[in-house]
């Protein structure tokens, strides 16, 4: 009995045992069983950032997909490898004996390449499923978990690369991109240009994410439950720009800025009624696929990001603040003293010396003289607010990013003689390209401002939207609007604006040539612009500036010799293009000089008190004081 007893508790804990074992059999396979591969796989289809496209149908951006293959070199049958070896190069394109040292230096998982567009990506597809098929890949047992693993070769998403294929063309308007890690893809983000400034939208939206089993060659097989969301790039943008304008104008001024040894020349043309630019070129460019070190000056976008004392270009804004207080008369005679006059400790000449001229021809002969008489009429806040009215201390608002405001003196010091004085041919304060372009505007749109826009709309789905369109704002009469206007058609026509005129068309336009300040006072170093505007009969309306920085050739410092011509071979230019059509029959606007009109402002001219030359000792001395 005790022999039987013994037997049986034996018999049990056998089965007890055998049963301890059987569990931990199946546990350790459940536990294995999370370490296989799975049935089921999931991919991730990236969006892309949006395109820029030029008005005339261009895309000259654009973003492709980038994208890696991996490989486990133990899933290599070692006697096909140099046939794997030769297949990949072939598909791929990549270099035999870099891909060969790869491999031999490798025990396990490897990236061939980071680098593989789209379309490599599947021609390496298509080879993935060959190899295994030819059973080039082998299964290896793997040491941790006895498992036998096949991976052979994967093509998996990499990150995104960005293409600019005009090159330098639209810089640096266009701006460029940045690459940054996102969850593990190389992504691209705006950091100058329109690629900042449409960040938000140019971006992509939502990327697609897809749910299957997979097949041999771990490829995912699609079903109706597959699509788990779609894939949504971002919205194309829309310039203004004409691809074939703008590089044409970018052409004209790398010969102008070559023939002046300038430091740099800008042109912007805008729409007069819309504030579309239809260009804004400048010879500081660089191809921003391949940014080297001498081009990070050129990065900045000097229309917007360069404020700088502007000359005699400003004369218009202080003739218009005049005209909208009722301060002048537009046919009463100045004094202007021959052309000169003592300021202080200052003796200012005029390049075209005259005992009197009226006051529109202060403008059109570029009287620095004749400015300093008429600005004494109104006082600093008058001042102050008047030119803030036409922009400046501000941001226009154009759709770039960081842009200048520029700076002008408080009112208290505008109520000096002396500040009156040179603020009124441009000098003691500062202000923008873009800023003077916005302005000029004003008297070429019926006193009516609009805002610069780079960028025409956005681009997604079929449908066009337009997400930059601020108000239009009233900031002068329509009559001292189309005064200043006919003022600057005359400059054109008989003032320092004639190598303007082009038949047919109505130009307008002032000169401005301003020394550039430096440590102590001003050297020998100059900016030479023009701001204007040119019309045709059919109603087409633009205006158009130019900035010459620094000229350095001889005798080319002034404004009429460095920036007009260049400002005509804008204009004849847009001729050429299509956007202006001279007439042969349009009547060009101008002021009215009758002998009944200067003998009107002559009686206008005597309620005004004319300054003597006592008078002119006694101010003198004020300045000085």
């Amino acid at each position: 009995m005790n022999r039987r007893k013994s037997e049986t508790i034996g018999l049990f804990l056998l089965i007890l045992g055998l049963i301890g074992i059987f569990l931990a059999v199946v546990f350790y396979r459940s536990n294995i069983e999370r370490r296989l591969p799975k049935l089921e796989t999931s991919e991730v289809n990236t969006a892309l950032r949006g395109n820029i496209i030029t008005k005339d149908g261009f895309s000259v951006t654009g973003s492709q997909k980038l994208y890696k293959v991996t490989l486990d070199v133990r899933n290599i049958d070692p006697d096909k490898k140099d046939l794997f070896i030769r297949l990949y190069c072939i598909y791929s394109g990549d270099d035999e004996k870099s891909v060969r040292k790869i491999i031999d230096q490798a025990k396990g998982a490897v990236t061939l390449s980071y680098k593989i567009d789209a379309r490599g990506a599947a021609y390496l597809q298509e080879l993935s499923r060959k190899l295994y098929k030819k059973k080039i890949f082998i299964s290896y047992e793997d040491p941790n978990t006895g498992v036998a693993v096949l991976r052979g070769m994967n093509i998996v998403e990499s990150g995104e690369s960005r293409q600019y294929v005009a090159a330098n063309a639209l810089t640096p308007m266009i701006g460029y991109v940045k690459k940054i890690e996102k969850d593990g893809i190389t992504k691209t983000q705006g950091v100058k240009g329109v690629e900042k400034a449409y960040e938000y939208y140019i971006s992509p939206i939502q990327d697609a994410k897809l749910l299957g089993p997979k097949d041999i060659g771990n490829n995912i097989i699609l079903t109706s439950d597959s699509n788990l969301a779609n894939r949504v790039d971002g919205y194309d943008v829309i310039l203004n720009a004409s691809l074939k304008f703008q590089t044409r104008l970018e052409q004209i001024i790398d010969e102008k800025k070559e023939f002046l040894n300038a430091k740099e020349i800008i042109v912007g043309v805008m729409d007069s009624k819309t504030g579309g630019l239809l260009a804004l070129a400048s010879t500081s460019r660089y191809d921003p696929s391949n940014i080297r070190k001498q081009d990070y000056k050129f990065l900045n976008s000097s229309a917007t990001e360069y404020a700088y004392e502007v000359g005699s270009v400003f004369k218009p804004f202080i003739f218009a603040v005049l005209l909208a207080n009722d301060k002048i008369n537009p046919l009463e005679r100045i004094n202007t003293y021959n052309g000169v006059y003592q300021l202080g400790k200052r003796t200012i000449k005029d390049t075209h010396p005259e005992p009197f001229l009226t006051a529109e021809d202060i403008i059109v002969y570029s009287s620095n003289i004749g400015m300093i008489q008429i600005v004494q009429r109104l006082d600093g806040a008058q001042i102050y607010s008047g030119l803030q009215s036409f922009g400046f201390t501000q941001k226009t608002g154009i759709d770039m990013p960081y842009e200048q405001a520029g700076n002008m003196p408080p009112i208290a010091k505008l109520n000096s003689q002396i500040y009156k004085a040179t603020i009124s041919y441009g000098y003691g304060l500062q202000a923008t390209f873009i800023q003077l372009l916005k302005a000029y505007n004003v008297f070429n749109n019926k006193g009516v401002m609009v805002t610069p826009k780079v960028v025409d709309s956005l681009y997604k789905d079929g449908k066009f939207y337009v997400v930059n369109d601020p108000k239009p704002v009233t900031v002068l009469s329509a009559e001292a609007a189309e005064r200043m206007k006919r003022i600057l058609i005359k400059t054109v026509e008989i003032g320092t604006g004639k190598r303007a005129k082009i038949e047919g068309l109505e130009i307008g336009g002032k000169t401005g040539t301003a020394h550039i300040a430096t440590t102590g006072g001003y050297g020998n170093t100059y900016n030479g612009s023009f701001f204007g505007f040119a019309n045709d009969s059919r109603g087409n309306s633009y205006t158009i500036g130019v900035l010459t920085r620094e000229p350095k050739k001889p005798y080319y410092y002034f404004g009429a010799q460095s920036a007009l011509p260049t400002f005509r071979a804008a204009v004849e230019l847009m001729v050429e293009e299509g956007f202006l059509k001279p007439d042969e029959n349009l009547t060009v606007p101008q002021t009215a000089t009758t002998p009944e009109s200067i003998a009107a402002a002559a009686n206008a001219t005597q309620k005004q008190p004319v300054q003597t030359n006592q008078d002119k000792k006694q101010t003198a001395a004020k300045a000085k004081k």
